[in-house]
């Protein structure tokens, strides 16, 4: 349930042009934020059927990308 208390920066005509977020509430959206980028991986992931391979393989194939 959507519980912010957000307050609004307007411009000189009472446009809204920005927000104040209380800073906790702020931390809860991008934890929020960052568990659905990975739900949102995972479901990627699992739509492309790509072939699972072992996690010590997929570190081995990262490091020589980045070596």
């Amino acid at each position: 349930m959507n519980t912010l208390k957000e307050k609004y920066i307007t411009d000189g005509s009472g446009n809204r042009v920005g927000v104040i977020l209380d800073i906790t509430e702020y931390h809860r959206m991008l934890d929020e934020l960052e568990e659905l980028e990975c739900i949102r991986a995972y479901d990627a992931a699992k739509a492309s059927h790509d072939q699972a391979i072992p996690f010590e393989q997929a570190i081995a194939e990262i490091e020589q990308t980045w070596s």
